[in-house]
Protein backbone atom coordinates (compact mmCIF):
# COMPACT_ATOMS: atom_id res chain seq x y z
CA UNK A 1 0.00 0.00 0.00
CA UNK A 2 1.46 3.25 -1.04
CA UNK A 3 1.23 6.22 1.27
CA UNK A 4 0.75 9.83 0.15
CA UNK A 5 1.61 12.83 1.57
CA UNK A 6 -0.80 15.90 1.14
CA UNK A 7 -0.52 18.49 0.90
CA UNK A 8 -2.67 21.87 1.50
CA UNK A 9 -2.58 25.85 2.57
CA UNK A 10 -4.06 27.68 5.66
CA UNK A 11 -3.55 31.40 5.94
CA UNK A 12 -0.29 31.25 4.68
CA UNK A 13 1.12 28.15 6.08
CA UNK A 14 1.77 24.64 4.35
CA UNK A 15 0.36 21.84 5.66
CA UNK A 16 1.61 18.41 5.03
CA UNK A 17 -0.53 15.76 5.95
CA UNK A 18 0.68 12.12 5.87
CA UNK A 19 -1.61 9.17 5.00
CA UNK A 20 -5.26 9.30 5.36
CA UNK A 21 -6.07 6.15 7.65
CA UNK A 22 -4.02 4.97 10.84
CA UNK A 23 -0.21 3.95 9.59
CA UNK A 24 3.00 3.03 10.83
CA UNK A 25 6.11 3.96 9.38
CA UNK A 26 8.56 1.97 9.31
CA UNK A 27 11.26 0.64 6.72
CA UNK A 28 9.12 -0.50 4.21
CA UNK A 29 7.37 2.70 3.55
CA UNK A 30 10.16 4.77 5.68
CA UNK A 31 11.95 6.30 1.63
CA UNK A 32 8.90 7.00 0.38
CA UNK A 33 7.14 8.89 2.86
CA UNK A 34 10.28 10.62 3.27
CA UNK A 35 11.19 11.53 -0.12
CA UNK A 36 8.05 12.71 -0.50
CA UNK A 37 8.11 14.92 2.60
CA UNK A 38 11.64 16.38 1.26
CA UNK A 39 10.39 16.90 -2.17
CA UNK A 40 7.77 19.41 -0.98
CA UNK A 41 9.96 20.98 1.61
CA UNK A 42 11.93 22.62 -1.65
CA UNK A 43 9.32 23.53 -3.76
CA UNK A 44 6.41 25.37 -1.00
CA UNK A 45 6.97 28.48 1.33
CA UNK A 46 8.84 27.93 4.51
CA UNK A 47 5.98 27.51 6.84
CA UNK A 48 5.52 24.13 7.65
CA UNK A 49 3.02 22.10 10.01
CA UNK A 50 3.68 18.47 9.64
CA UNK A 51 -0.15 16.93 10.34
CA UNK A 52 0.95 13.47 11.97
CA UNK A 53 -2.72 12.36 13.28
CA UNK A 54 -2.82 9.32 11.72
CA UNK A 55 0.63 8.43 12.64
CA UNK A 56 0.43 5.47 15.02
CA UNK A 57 4.47 4.47 15.39
CA UNK A 58 7.69 5.74 13.97
CA UNK A 59 11.45 5.12 14.41
CA UNK A 60 14.70 6.61 14.77
CA UNK A 61 14.61 6.82 10.91
CA UNK A 62 11.87 9.10 10.88
CA UNK A 63 12.65 11.31 13.18
CA UNK A 64 16.23 11.95 10.91
CA UNK A 65 13.37 12.85 8.41
CA UNK A 66 11.74 15.56 10.13
CA UNK A 67 15.17 16.73 11.32
CA UNK A 68 16.37 17.41 7.59
CA UNK A 69 12.69 18.78 7.17
CA UNK A 70 13.26 21.45 9.89
CA UNK A 71 17.37 22.28 9.33
CA UNK A 72 16.15 23.14 5.69
CA UNK A 73 13.13 25.47 6.86
CA UNK A 74 14.80 26.88 9.58
CA UNK A 75 17.52 28.33 7.07
CA UNK A 76 14.83 30.15 5.16
CA UNK A 77 14.09 33.26 5.76
CA UNK A 78 10.71 33.49 8.39
CA UNK A 79 11.07 29.69 7.74
CA UNK A 80 8.31 28.14 10.77
CA UNK A 81 8.50 24.52 10.98
CA UNK A 82 5.92 22.68 13.70
CA UNK A 83 4.52 19.20 14.47
CA UNK A 84 0.33 18.72 14.91
CA UNK A 85 -1.87 16.22 15.90
CA UNK A 86 0.36 13.59 17.39
CA UNK A 87 -0.61 10.54 19.13
CA UNK A 88 0.42 9.44 22.44
CA UNK A 89 2.82 7.32 21.83
CA UNK A 90 4.44 9.35 18.78
CA UNK A 91 4.30 12.33 21.31
CA UNK A 92 6.02 10.47 24.20
CA UNK A 93 9.25 9.93 21.60
CA UNK A 94 9.58 13.59 21.17
CA UNK A 95 9.00 14.08 24.48
CA UNK A 96 11.99 11.31 26.24
CA UNK A 97 14.06 12.62 23.59
CA UNK A 98 13.46 16.10 24.09
CA UNK A 99 12.61 17.29 20.60
CA UNK A 100 9.82 19.00 21.90
CA UNK A 101 11.64 21.69 22.93
CA UNK A 102 13.12 21.84 19.38
CA UNK A 103 9.88 21.68 17.64
CA UNK A 104 7.12 23.40 18.55
CA UNK A 105 4.21 20.81 19.11
CA UNK A 106 0.79 21.18 18.53
CA UNK A 107 -2.78 19.32 19.21
CA UNK A 108 -4.30 19.90 16.17
CA UNK A 109 -3.30 21.79 13.05
CA UNK A 110 -5.73 24.31 13.21
CA UNK A 111 -3.63 25.81 16.50
CA UNK A 112 -0.80 24.94 14.69
CA UNK A 113 -1.93 27.43 11.65
CA UNK A 114 -3.00 30.26 13.66
CA UNK A 115 0.00 30.05 15.83
CA UNK A 116 2.53 30.51 12.51
CA UNK A 117 -0.06 32.66 10.71
CA UNK A 118 0.08 35.57 13.16
CA UNK A 119 4.24 35.45 13.06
Amino acid sequence: MSIKVTHHEANGVQVLTIGSESISIDEDNLEEISQQLLDFIVSIPPQIVVDMHHIEFYGSSFIETLFRMWNRVKASENGHFGLAGLQPYCREILTITNLDSVWPIFDDVDTAVAKFSSK
